[in-house]
């Protein structure tokens, strides 16, 4: 057997120990259910004090907010396949790693020359810089060996502040397609900040905070504001993936102000016909509304929204509280947290549902039909597909999970709940909860399963130190782990705001304040798989 064959063969067998999953956007898939059902390495037998725990860390050179990224198996300049690990942070870089040993392929910095990183703007929302904020997308068809888009904030010489979006090659980090690209934008209207019947989008007003989304052929970017510092309106971009050149623009209270994209970080919604779906924040709303029951200004303020993809996106549908005047004025604006389809599910009569749920500041829990929204009514929230008041025990600044029947929330200061569906309705009383409550700004939980089996939730607690847990989704009193029974061993640094963990191919990747810590199996757990590479690498030889 040739040299080659016998790289090419260690490569297949290394790689087939793995689930072999790529994570791609924030939380592992556009809906935003947060689950990688494809996870077979790691279990709740061996997520355990004694076999599992931190490996190493990956510095880097600022706050990780994003959510890292990973590519498995990807033929890199060497020509052998790599599970890479892609994080960005608030410094301006973008770092690829390899997602198993630790060593790193590269880095870029995404300012250009003279400039640095955005100032936080008087507000304590991102501190102390901001760069990279918002989960990069990566399409592994664009240019010849995949690309990753990140959004970076930038500050020149002359105090001009700067967005732009980068396309970076994933194998070299050089940058593709003439880019990075000045992201700009105007758009019809008389609201907050415009000029001559005008909203421009005013690139110190604002940050990149949700996750990109790529849909359709189009990678979509959103934007919110700094601690509400006015003027400000909330904005969705959509370019071209092999020219950077925006091909659409909205904004969701063009003669009003506020309806910022918030979300706790989390990426725009999009369901399988590239239809969007936002969680907006406080702002204008009108309720006096047109004949076709939307507002009369085209004001979305303390929405939830569903928009047509293209090159003209439009409102296809809404809906908002009874009360939403009141509880935007009030600053308990529904966009704190972040919107997540639900895959289909069968009513009572048979039928399939198509769901989004959603939280907010008011610690209710929103389902709402994709088919049938609601729209407003001034009277009560009888529009909505079903509400379930004060289900969660505090304001929720975080995004739900979805596993195998469950959606999961994890509130400030409160515990994390399950509720179960039953017959395309959720029950009101979770199903089952943690044991211990989660600090602000809650947590973001992730599911790993082999299918149905083995499940594992995922948080990281925003303490100091920060505290990783794994609990039983089916009964969340039953913990399997946190990185503090084996504190000299497992701690990985103060907590971060906007954290969830990537689980994929064994392995837990956590972005910290200074580096990604990286969780999995421990030595005497893994050698076995490791004797039985080289006793095929020994027979291969002879």
């Amino acid at each position: 057997m040739s040299r080659l064959s016998l790289l090419v063969l260690l490569g297949v067998l290394s790689f087939e120990a793995s689930a072999q999953i790529n994570v791609l956007t924030y939380r592992n898939d556009n809906m935003r259910t947060g689950e990688n059902l494809t996870e077979k390495l790691l279990t709740p037998q061996n997520v355990r004090e004694a076999t599992f725990g931190k490996l190493f860390n990956l510095a880097v050179d600022g706050k990780v907010d994003a959510e890292p990224l990973l590519v498995s198996a990807l033929m890199m300049l060497n020509a052998r396949p790599h599970n890479m690990l892609y994080v960005a942070t608030e410094h301006d870089s973008l770092y690829a790693f390899d997602a198993d040993s630790g060593a790193k392929y590269w880095q870029v910095s995404m300012l250009k020359a003279g400039e640095t990183t955005s100032d936080n703007r008087g507000c304590s929302q991102v501190i102390p810089e901001i760069g990279v904020t918002g989960t990069p997308v990566i399409d592994l068809s664009a240019g010849p060996h995949g690309t990753i888009y990140a959004v970076a904030m930038s500050k020149d010489a002359s105090g001009a502040y700067h967005h732009r979006l980068h396309a970076l090659d994933l194998t070299s980090g050089a940058e593709e397609f003439n880019g990075p690209v000045e992201i700009q934008a105007s758009y019809p209207g008389t609201g907050d900040g415009s000029k001559n019947g005008t909203v421009t989008l005013d690139p110190k007003q604002y940050k990149s905070r949700p996750g990109l989304l790529l849909s359709h052929g189009v990678v979509y970017t959103s934007w919110s504001s700094h601690c509400d510092a006015r003027p400000y309106s909330g904005w969705v971009l959509g370019y071209d993936p092999t020219t950077l050149a925006q091909t659409s623009v909205f904004n969701f209270a063009p003669n009003g102000e506020g309806a910022a994209v918030w979300a706790a970080g989390s990426g725009i919604a999009a369901d399988t016909n590239g239809m969007l779906y936002f969680q907006l924040g406080n702002g204008t709303f009108e309720t006096q509304l047109s004949a076709t029951g939307f507002p009369s200004k085209a004001d979305y303020g303390n929405a939830f929204v569903k928009l047509s993809p293209g090159g003209q996106p439009s409102v296809m549908d809404y809906w908002t509280m009874y009360n939403t005047v009141t509880e935007s004025n009030a600053d308990e604006d529904l966009g704190s947290g972040g919107v997540m389809l639900i895959p289909d599910v069968m009513d009572a009569q048979g039928a399939a549902r198509h769901l989004g749920v959603g939280a907010g500041k008011d610690g209710n829990v929103y389902l709402f039909d994709r088919d049938n929204m609601g729209k407003f009514n001034q009277s009560n929230n009888g529009n909505i597909y079903q509400e379930i008041t004060s289900g969660l025990h505090g304001p929720e600044f975080a995004s739900p999970a979805w596993f195998n029947g469950s959606v999961y929330f994890g509130a400030v200061g409160d515990v994390i709940r399950q509720f179960r569906m039953n017959v395309g309705m959720l029950i009101a009383t979770p199903s089952s909860m943690t044991a211990n409550a989660f600090p602000s700004p809650g947590v973001s939980p992730s599911i790993s399963a082999n299918g149905t089996e083995n499940a594992i939730l995922w948080v990281v607690a925003n303490s100091n130190p920060a505290v990783l847990y794994a609990y039983n989704p089916v009964n969340l009193a039953e913990q399997y782990y946190n990185s503090s029974q084996a504190a000299a061993r497992d701690q990985f640094g103060a907590g971060n705001k906007f954290i969830t963990p990537l689980i994929a191919n064994g392995k837990v990747y956590v972005g910290t304040t200074n580096s990604v810590a990286v969780f999995g199996l421990l030595e005497p757990t893994r050698r076995p798989a490791r004797k039985r590479a080289q006793a095929v690498e020994s027979q291969l030889r002879k």
